[in-house]
């Protein structure tokens, strides 16, 4: 099989991958769940690719993601749900459907602000139609954190319930309260750390993880972008560790911890912080 330009190539070596006896051992036990993950990674090395302004890599990893769909649409098939062409055909559809501005009207004179409110009326048109298809039983209570998607990464899903949350009035109203929360749920893990409990204090992290995620959002910072962030400067300030110690000819094995901590001070003033504002310990 050689490669081609072609998404049909693509779908065919999807499917040899799942055909059982000849295929891919690995490929043959994945399921919807399993390959998951791999759909969010994917995702996210696009999204670096861009932050990196490195197009030969967003090219690269467009068509990790894309196989990520081709194999998703080929489990679906192996299940009689639906195929890769019906996946196209929903997609064009929606498209079609939300932009009467560009496919229907024949002016297309629609102002951005006029853009906007059509795509949410049609989204609003498109959940309702959803929600009939439904049975009854799945519609019988609907919570008003039920639009929050699961799937979405927990610090984004974190602040998406909160924000809907805080459109009933269910909120802080001062950041300094947030904070005292935070202060709250750190004893309470300490509280933990005492009993050596460790399913409590997985989820007293998890409720302190939240808290700071709503103290983000009453400062206005996104608790992702001020994460990854955090992520680059940490990054930055270690390799300030590995370049000191191996001018010394030293390597990280054989450096003490107290060592190594005095250098990552030296790194926190000799290397200019990544974004303005934020700061680490």
């Amino acid at each position: 099989m050689t490669p081609s330009r072609d998404i049909s190539r693509l779908i065919e070596i999807m499917a040899a991958l799942r055909t059982p006896v000849t295929g891919c051992p690995w490929d043959l036990v994945q399921n919807f769940e399993t390959i998951a993950p791999y759909t969010i990674e994917e995702a996210y090395e696009v999204a670096d690719a861009i932050a990196r302004g490195d197009l030969d890599d967003l090219r690269e990893e467009l068509g990790d993601l894309l196989l990520q769909v081709v194999y998703h649409a080929r489990m679906a098939e192996e299940q009689n749900a639906f195929a890769f062409g019906d996946v196209v055909e929903a997609i064009t559809s929606k498209m079609i459907r939300r932009h009467p501005h560009v496919f229907a009207d024949k002016d297309g004179n629609i102002q951005p602000a006029g853009v906007k409110s059509a795509w949410e009326r049609i989204k609003a048109e498109e959940k309702a139609e959803r929600a009939a298809r439904r049975p009854p039983e799945e519609t019988a209570h609907k919570s008003l954190l039920a639009s929050v998607k699961a799937g979405l990464p927990a610090l984004t899903r974190a602040m998406e319930l909160q924000r809907k949350a805080s459109t009933v009035g269910f909120d802080w109203n001062d950041p300094r309260a947030v904070l005292a929360k935070i202060r709250e749920e750190a004893d309470e893990i300490e509280a933990a750390l005492d009993r050596n409990d460790k399913a409590e204090i997985a989820e007293e992290t998890g409720d302190l993880m939240f808290a700071l995620v709503n103290l983000a959002r009453h400062v206005d910072a996104d608790p992702e972008t001020a994460l990854r962030a955090t992520n680059v400067k940490f990054e930055r300030r270690f390799a300030y560790i590995e370049k000191a110690l191996a001018a010394k000819g030293r390597s990280l094995d054989s450096a003490s911890l107290e060592e190594m901590d005095a250098l990552w001070n030296e790194a926190k003033t000799a290397v200019v912080p990544a974004k303005a504002g934020t700061h680490t310990a």
